[in-house]
């Protein structure tokens, strides 16, 4: 068990609304330290499980082959209370900073709507009209974090949590590792509802299929997952879902949850099972039935 309590701060800040945050020093790197907020829909919670769904989050990103930040969970006590919190590596230590997708959106002068709407056509435009990076990387990235963010259930990414690190010495800009996944994975699910979830199929329907729904808009309406993905109709979606697919791997992700610390084996059982279920239930599904069509398309060829 990692013990954050009385490690060295340091005085950077770090924005954000999801719970309290300070900057630690672990093992020599510096982190940043994330509190558990407290639940806005779940009143009969404490504290929302968001630093749970950080570090796994992250990592699932990370064994899907996409950057992203490095995250331990840990104990912290103030005041005699302890708390379950996790800890982000910083990567701007090296002296970049990070800019968010919104802040390069605000560089399409003649765009109609401001950097932080997340209408889907505006968001191509602004990857298909920035100067910084190769439009089809940009987008590419794009659609794999979205496919990601499916398997997840991960209803708050928007343009202010993906984004760039900015070099001031060589003007240059690269891909930032993937952070702020707090709203993945049920944050707000306490055991009664896990326990229901697990017991119910309908239950487990609404949370495959209705809720969440992604950040993102089309014809402002938030995404479903499951209509977007399953209806083949954005060929950069369906790319993305062949690249992605193969590289999840359930008996992966089951020994993280397995592995991870602090958590009941309720909520194991819970988190497995809805990975494995929106796994195959929203993307093995959308790609059986895309590679079918592809496939009767080169026969009628």
């Amino acid at each position: 068990m990692i013990d954050f309590t009385g490690l060295p701060r340091r005085n950077k800040t770090y924005a954000g609304a999801n719970g309290n945050k300070i900057a630690i020093v672990y093992e020599g790197a510096q982190y940043m330290l994330k509190f558990p907020a407290p639940p806005t829909r779940n009143k009969e919670m404490s504290y929302a499980n968001g630093c749970v769904s950080e570090y796994l989050g992250s990592h699932i990103f990370q064994m899907a082959g996409i950057p992203a930040q490095d995250t331990l969970l840990g104990v912290y006590t103030k005041n005699g209370r302890e708390r379950v919190v996790v800890a982000c590596r910083d990567f701007t230590t090296d002296g970049s900073v990070l800019q968010d997708f919104a802040s390069l959106k605000n560089t399409i002068i003649d765009s109609e709507r401001n950097g932080y709407g997340t209408e889907l056509s505006d968001i191509m435009e602004a990857i298909a009209e920035q100067q910084v990076f190769d439009p089809v990387m940009l987008k590419r990235h794009f659609w794999d974090m979205f496919i990601v963010d499916a398997l997840i259930g991960n209803w708050d990414r928007h343009n202010g949590n993906w984004g760039f690190l900015y070099y001031s010495d060589t003007d240059r800009m690269t891909l930032a590792p993937i952070y702020d996944c707090g709203s993945c994975l049920y944050p707000q699910a306490d055991e009664a509802i896990m326990q229901a979830t697990l017991d119910d199929p309908n239950e487990r329907n609404y949370r495959i299929f209705e809720v969440p729904v992604s950040g993102i808009r089309e014809n402002n309406q938030k995404i479903r997952y499951f209509d977007f993905i399953s209806s083949l109709k954005n060929r950069d979606c369906n790319e993305a879902l062949k690249r992605m697919v193969p590289r999840i791997h359930m008996d992966e992700i089951a020994a993280l949850v397995d592995d991870t610390p602090f958590i009941t084996g309720l909520q194991k059982r819970f988190y497995k099972t809805m990975l494995a279920e929106r796994k195959e239930r929203i993307l093995d599904f959308s790609l059986t039935r895309l590679l079918k069509r592809e496939r009767k398309r080169e026969a009628a060829r």
